[in-house]
């Protein structure tokens, strides 16, 4: 033992190092941060104010893309030789931009657990439809039919909508 008696004057105490025990198992930690900060809590009218606002711009923008896509495909049969058949072929893919932004605007609103349900359910209707489509190509090449191109997003979604499911289940 030392001879020298403990100086009663914490000021001329020497300083640990920040991190002396780092993680050590049998000293206890403690942390001067709060343990809990409080945070206001918005009113519930508010969010279903925001849910039902997202629902409502979601169904104007498929109304506008329903009617536009129902009239351009009345304009396009009427007039199949026409000059302008290009511009008016195209116009359905406006609202259907205005849908995309509102839907992904949608998905930043989501709680941690329901981004990776849908990630994961993305990542398995992306990855089954790849495959999907991939094994009829080589179908295709022993003599079944062509299939156009626009089955491949409406098999995307169905993917998309059966992974969620899956991965909501999964989660429970």
């Amino acid at each position: 033992m030392s001879e020298k008696q403990p100086n009663p004057d914490p000021a001329d105490a020497p300083i640990e190092p920040l991190y002396t025990h780092p993680a050590s198992p049998f000293l206890r930690t403690e942390s001067n941060a709060p343990a809990h900060v409080e945070m206001p809590a918005l009113p519930a009218v508010a969010s279903t104010w925001v849910i039902y606002r997202t629902q409502i711009e979601f169904g104007l923008a498929m109304l506008a893309y329903l009617m536009i896509l129902v009239g351009s495909v009345t304009v396009l049969q009427a007039n199949p030789n026409a000059s302008w058949r290009y511009v008016v072929a195209i116009l359905p893919v406006f609202p259907a931009a205005l849908v995309l932004s509102i839907f992904v605007r949608a998905l930043t609103r989501l709680t941690e657990m329901q981004k990776r349900i849908q990630m994961q359910a993305f990542g398995f209707s992306l990855g089954a439809t790849a495959l999907l489509t991939f094994g009829y190509g080589f179908l295709e090449g022993v003599g079944l039919p062509h299939l156009s191109w626009t089955f491949v997003l409406p098999l995307m979604a169905i993917l998309w909508g059966v992974g969620t499911a899956i991965f909501t289940l999964r989660y429970r």
